[in-house]
């Protein structure tokens, strides 16, 4: 039986096809290394500023990706050469005011976190959670949508690598730090290497519909280079990283998540279509293997700077 026919319109199955929770790697990688880094940096934390940035980046991940799936049906941007995951709208599932109205409610949700991250962070806050709020909804929303441009790349690296940890790291610290800044240009490399994944399994679909994504515009072998790259990098800044401040040598425990580069570069490289949905996980499954992994070296690094 096909997933079309398992899921009935309006059922729990379909909200998770519309909201797709195994994304939210993506979003939750980047506060836990800055909340750690924190820790590692300055030797204490703040447990409910962590929880609600955890919540926030989760919000703002949900939002993109209803926005993202509510956004082509209305554009009728779908056709019958799309390899990606089905979208709850185009399929019938949902309709699209459900997930509007949806959209609407997360975002009243998320103006309440973000008021209550600015009454204990401060107005800097407030500029960094309005900025990654437009910037879910302009993915796919608006009358010029990120999506349909080579900047969607770009944009993943500085809202879910920059902003997220140096906006988790400045809400536990009050400033950020080099650390933070290199740690969050590594996260973001990373979470940029799954939006690749995911526009180069839609080249053909993209290209049809006339969205001049990066991987239309690269092609095979530029592209392919930059998915490598996207991977390589974080591994090389946190190698950097203990160059620079040898004292947090723990941090290198993220290195025991490169070995995973060679097999995910290997797919990119042979797999097609729906089967690149299996590399496109995987990256994200990195992403949350480099996060968890720097995040423990984070915490060992504080840990040892007590003793």
């Amino acid at each position: 039986m096909n997933q079309k026919t398992e899921i009935r319109p309006g059922s729990l199955q379909a909200w998770i096809a519309c909201v797709r929770p195994k994304t939210f790697g993506v979003a939750l990688a980047p506060v836990l290394v800055g909340i750690t880094l924190a820790l590692s940096e300055t030797g204490s934390g703040k447990l409910l500023l962590g929880i609600l940035s955890i919540a926030f980046a989760v919000a703002v991940q949900a939002l993109t990706n209803m926005e993202n799936d509510v956004g082509y049906t209305k554009r009728k941007a779908n056709r019958t050469n799309r390899k990606g995951l089905p979208r709850a709208t185009n399929e019938g599932w949902l309709s699209v005011e459900e997930v509007d109205r949806a959209v609407k409610i997360l975002g009243g949700v998320l103006v309440l976190i973000s008021l209550a991250l600015v009454a204990i962070g401060g107005w800097v806050v407030l500029a960094i959670g309005a900025a990654s709020v437009a910037a879910a909804y302009l993915y796919m929303g608006g009358p010029k949508p990120l999506a349909y441009t080579p900047w969607s790349e770009l944009v993943v690296f500085i809202f879910f690598g920059l902003v997220a940890v140096n906006g988790t790291y400045y809400l536990q610290t009050g400033t950020v730090s080099l650390i933070s800044m290199i740690g969050g240009c590594a996260c973001g490399s990373i979470g940029a290497s799954v939006l690749i994944v995911n526009n180069w399994r839609d080249i053909q679909h993209d290209a049809s519909v006339g969205r001049r994504t990066l991987a239309v515009l690269l092609g095979a072998r530029p592209y392919t280079m930059l998915y490598i790259g996207s991977l390589v990098l974080p591994f090389l800044l946190i190698a950097g990283i203990v160059v620079l401040f040898p004292q947090h040598f723990p941090y290198l425990l993220s290195l025991a998540a490169a070995p995973k580069v060679r097999n995910l570069v290997r797919g990119f490289r042979t797999e097609q279509g729906d089967d690149l949905n299996r590399v496109m996980f995987g990256t994200v499954g990195l992403e949350m293997l480099f996060a968890l992994l720097l995040s423990i070296g984070a915490l060992l690094d504080a840990i040892l700077h007590e003793l």
